[in-house]
């Protein structure tokens, strides 16, 4: 089993097995930590946020939060056992990012925001929904497609983000024309797709008697997808504005 999401590895699963019931990773478990994360990631967005506001500077939060987030998400990733500990630091870092960029968007275009977070949680539970419903089944060749489409889309952000120290742009990446839109839109599609892998990968690892402390690992992998999900839409809709 294969998730695109690069926190939430298939082979994580593999060494463990036989853990005690009640001692093991449940779905009711995961959603429960997921809800935590996001409390403390939205707290800690509100505080930039309100700096922002009353025009303090931001920066050097913004800053920390992503490479505070980077650091975190990647011991995270590669040791899941400290996720009860880091997933929440992970969270409240990403906070501090998210608030920041939110608010510089929201002194641009009004109420950008919540609709970004609309269209986000609608999103989620859409999909969940039909998830639940079977409506959309995670075959190994969705996984394949969506797998390759994110690695993709991943390899075309850090070209940008390298030809960006010489100068360069890749031509309709960040324009607010007809092609950069349909590109922020496919773009949007694969992150929501990733959704559905992870609650794949979640159901998976409470079907296989893991440590409870994968809980932790599943909501952290899921937050990756979701912020992820929220700053393309928020772009999306900046570029749409911008017209």
């Amino acid at each position: 089993m294969r998730s695109a999401n690069p926190a939430l590895k298939s082979t994580t699963f593999n060494k463990f097995g036989g853990t005690s019931v009640s001692k093991q990773m449940t779905l009711s478990g995961t959603v429960y930590k997921t809800f935590i994360l996001l409390v403390i990631l939205m707290a800690s967005s509100f505080y930039t946020w309100h700096q922002y506001n009353i025009g303090e500077p931001v920066s050097h939060l913004i800053m920390i939060g992503v490479i505070g987030g980077l650091i975190s998400a990647l011991i995270i990733a590669f040791v899941p056992r400290t996720a009860p500990l880091l997933a929440p630091v992970y969270a409240a870092l990403e906070g501090l990012a998210v608030g920041g960029i939110s608010a510089s968007f929201e002194a641009q275009f009004n109420g950008i925001t919540m609709q970004a977070t609309a269209l986000t949680f609608g999103t989620l539970f859409a999909l969940l929904l039909a998830y639940m419903l079977r409506i959309i089944k995670v075959t190994h060749n969705f996984r394949l497609i969506v797998f390759s489409a994110t690695a993709g889309i991943m390899l075309v952000y850090l070209t940008s983000f390298i030809l960006g120290f010489f100068g360069i742009n890749i031509p309709y990446l960040h324009s607010s024309g007809p092609i950069g839109i349909g590109i922020s839109l496919f773009i949007v599609v694969i992150a929501a797709l990733n959704l559905v892998l992870d609650f794949d990968f979640i159901e998976y690892g409470a079907s296989q008697r893991v440590p409870k402390y994968m809980e932790w690992y599943g909501a952290f992998g899921l937050m990756v997808t979701l912020v992820w999900l929220y700053f393309e839409i928020l772009h999306l809709l900046a570029k749409i504005r911008r017209n």
